[in-house]
């Protein structure tokens, strides 16, 4: 069956869709599977649609649009899983930004009920050139698988006690010091639920290469699939490269998406060079500098997001901690400087 798409969500971006696909009524109840369907209802509130490069647009009833099948499990915003069986006629729910596609099963009440998506069927690919043998697209046919015996650099990790807890800002600000240092910076968002966003941040403020695990042909992470992700983004952006590496952690260091996985990693942990925490309030602080020290044996170096917006918050963290605490908002490049100072990489001509 041939369908004309209206919207092409950014989590099918690595398989490169048309305007008109083919189809098949056949439908695989797997994470990945690139499928499309019909937007049932309007909505005023989360009802835009993150396209292959990286523009929101709104969505309408009637949109026919391609989507990935994955779950979600966002403390604010929606909770939802891949079903154990789909067909074409199944009316499930977009979980996210970046056209994710499930069965919700809880939500945030801030963020509204999902939009509903009437299936169509599955995207057939054509993954061999010049053949004509298709077979089920996924985001997987398209993904990156790492490289093999290439010294990875540096790596700063940006973690957070939550989702919406300054980690983007912190990230970016730190890309930003270290490529107007002269240094090539690799940006990378290695858990989480599909979105290029924060990427997309990393790049405009320097990175020269940003990756995150839907390149890895990963729709969600897990704790079962994050440390492979990580492996491949890092090897990948080494061979293309880079002196350094920003890494950030989607969710929260005790949600589940996998970040706990990668920090019980031995190899993983032991290529962070800094270590910046972003919490929302006080007892964020407290719990996860805590956690991060006696779980994981992870010193933090810097402290940032909301809980250092004003005095209040740097008074505490400095007082019980010892500990720098940072705005990224409003102390930019003194946030910079820090990372910068803390890995103490060799000088490069171009710096500004």
């Amino acid at each position: 069956m041939r369908v004309h798409l209206d919207k092409i969500a950014s989590v099918t971006r690595g398989l490169r869709l048309q305007r008109t696909v083919t189809t098949t009524d056949i439908i695989q109840a797997s994470a990945g599977a690139v499928v499309v369907g019909r937007v049932r209802g309007e909505k005023s509130t989360y009802n835009h649609l993150e396209d292959v490069h990286g523009r929101m647009t709104v969505l309408h009833d009637g949109d026919v649009i391609a989507g990935a099948l994955g779950h979600r499990n966002a403390l604010h915003g929606y909770e939802g899983v891949v079903p154990d069986t789909v067909s074409a006629g199944d009316v499930l729910n977009i979980l996210n930004l970046g056209g994710v596609i499930g069965r919700c099963t809880s939500r945030n009440p801030e963020v509204g009920p999902p939009f509903e998506i009437e299936l169509i069927g599955q995207v057939l690919a054509y993954p061999e050139f010049q053949s004509r043998q298709p077979q089920p697209a996924s985001i997987g046919l398209a993904a990156l698988t790492g490289r093999n015996g290439v010294p990875v650099p540096p790596v700063v990790y940006v973690l957070g006690t939550c989702m919406n807890a300054g980690k983007t800002a912190a990230a970016s600000t730190i890309v930003r010091a270290f490529s107007q240092a002269g240094f090539r910076v690799g940006g990378a968002k290695l858990t989480g639920v599909s979105l290029m966003r924060d990427i997309l941040s990393m790049a405009d403020y320097g990175a020269e290469v940003a990756l995150d695990f839907t390149d890895a042909g990963v729709v969600a992470t897990s704790a079962g699939n994050a440390c492979g992700v990580a492996h491949a983004i890092f090897s990948e952006l080494a061979a293309r490269g880079m002196d350094v590496i920003v890494a950030e952690t989607g969710d929260g260091i005790m949600g589940e998406y996998g970040v706990q996985a990668i920090l019980s990693d031995p190899v993983l942990r032991g290529r962070g060079r800094a270590f910046v925490l972003c919490a929302n309030d006080p007892v964020g602080v407290a719990g996860g500098v805590t956690m991060l020290r006696e779980r994981f044996g992870i010193q933090v170096d810097v402290v940032a997001g909301p809980a250092t917006d004003n005095r209040v918050g740097v008074r505490f963290v400095q007082r019980e901690f010892g500990l720098p605490a940072i705005n990224a908002r409003t102390q930019a490049r003194a946030l910079g400087e820090a990372i910068l100072e803390r890995l103490a990489l060799p000088a490069r001509e171009g710096a500004r």
